[in-house]
């Protein structure tokens, strides 16, 4: 089956700012392909080279070597026939505060080349998916974040795309919204639409994905279904260990060199959680209860997670996916 999008060894080169040296390799010799109908999810930590992948997919961005192929479009000598195809849902919210949630559609309707009542009938079917029907007078400033990140997801479906690029749709919304947010894209690709996804929450890459592709300093460097992935690495367990955040770097310290631990991270907003990396969870727990104990260290809460995308994650870049 011929792959609906191809990356043919892309790289994207910036200019060095003072205008000496080769400047940066934001993308290396990247390669991948996703068929029609997937939802692919793209994770890396800041700086892999996510969202300057992205931008060079929709045209923003001109690479510096290879190409990407849309629907048999070329992005370099064919950039409006992949318009055409995709949509896009940037990570920023892109709306005019002081216009309403309808008047914001029909706005970014007419720059797509739609008019009178077929732009009509579109924005009354994307208020009605976005679930913002009965406040389509409103004006976006009133809304709250959740809401003006779905108003933001109508905008990149208004033309009605076969692929659309979704930038960390979630980001900074309420549960709820972000509960909305994720059956929606699960509706739309029932419903036949590729998506690629970005996100920094690894839980929606599992929900969500048919396959996942890891970044890491411009290169992919793993990509497969998930279950493919698990089986790719030698990390079989994870233990989550909650501990007094004063004391948690003294923690990391003292058990990230044990013999069964391969990596010991740190997570949450605050750094409250530490996760050990294990190829045999269950036998490394007495040795971490030990070196705790040597240091004067009992911890809150202690969790033996099984194989998942984050261990993956972890295993593949040595970081957490907001580093």
């Amino acid at each position: 089956m011929t792959p609906f999008v191809e990356i043919r060894n892309l790289s994207k080169r910036y200019a060095p700012k003072n205008g000496k040296g080769e400047g940066t390799l934001a993308v290396k010799n990247l390669s991948l392909s996703i068929q029609k109908g997937e939802i692919f999810s793209l994770l890396g930590p800041n700086g892999a080279g996510k969202t300057t992948t992205i931008n060079i997919m929709s045209g923003l961005l001109a690479p510096s070597e290879g190409d990407v192929i849309i629907g048999g479009y070329s992005v370099t000598k064919n950039p409006l026939a992949v318009k055409r195809l995709i949509g896009v849902v940037p990570q920023e919210i892109a709306l005019y505060p002081e216009l309403s949630a309808r008047a914001n559609l029909e706005f970014f309707g007419k720059l797509q080349g739609l008019g009178g009542k077929e732009l009509a009938k579109r924005c009354d079917e994307v208020l009605e998916f976005i679930g913002l029907r009965e406040r389509q007078r409103e004006r976006v400033e009133t809304f709250s974040g959740g809401m003006k990140r779905r108003v933001n997801i109508g905008v990149g479906l208004l033309h009605k795309p076969t692929l659309v690029f979704m930038d960390e749709p979630t980001v900074g919304v309420d549960p709820q919204s972000r509960r909305s947010i994720l059956d929606a894209v699960k509706l739309l690709n029932r419903q036949g639409m590729t998506v690629l996804y970005t996100t920094h929450y690894m839980e929606e890459a599992e929900e969500l994905s048919h396959r996942v592709g890891i970044m890491d300093r411009g290169e992919l460097i793993a990509c497969g279904k998930q279950i493919e992935l698990i089986q790719q690495t030698e990390v079989r367990d994870a233990i989550v260990l909650k501990l007094p955040p004063e004391r948690m770097a003294q923690a990391q310290g003292a058990l990230e060199h044990l013999p069964l631990i391969s990596a010991a991270v740190l997570e949450g907003e605050h750094g409250e959680r530490l996760r050990l990396l294990s190829e045999r969870g269950r036998a490394a727990l007495p040795h971490i209860i030990h070196a705790l104990d040597e240091i004067g260290l009992i911890p809150d809460a202690i969790q033996i997670v099984e194989p998942n995308l984050e261990a993956v994650f972890l295993q593949l870049t040595g970081r957490a996916l907001r580093d």
